[in-house]
């Protein structure tokens, strides 16, 4: 029998990737380079969304 498995809302912004690192370019003294980690401002970082009927409530 098949399983039922949860839907999860996928934030359509991000893709479902909600945290990324970017290179600025420069280097640290061991050679590593400096990264930035940023993350999707409209799921802020968990990558899924809410129902838009909890969202225009404010849930």
């Amino acid at each position: 029998m098949p399983q039922h498995a949860r839907t999860t809302r996928v934030c359509r912004d991000c893709d479902g990737f909600p945290v990324v690192a970017i290179t600025t370019g420069t280097r640290h003294r061991d050679g590593t380079r400096a990264t930035l980690r940023v993350a999707c401002p409209t799921c802020r970082g968990t990558g899924t969304t809410a129902p838009a009927a909890l969202a225009r409530t404010g849930r």
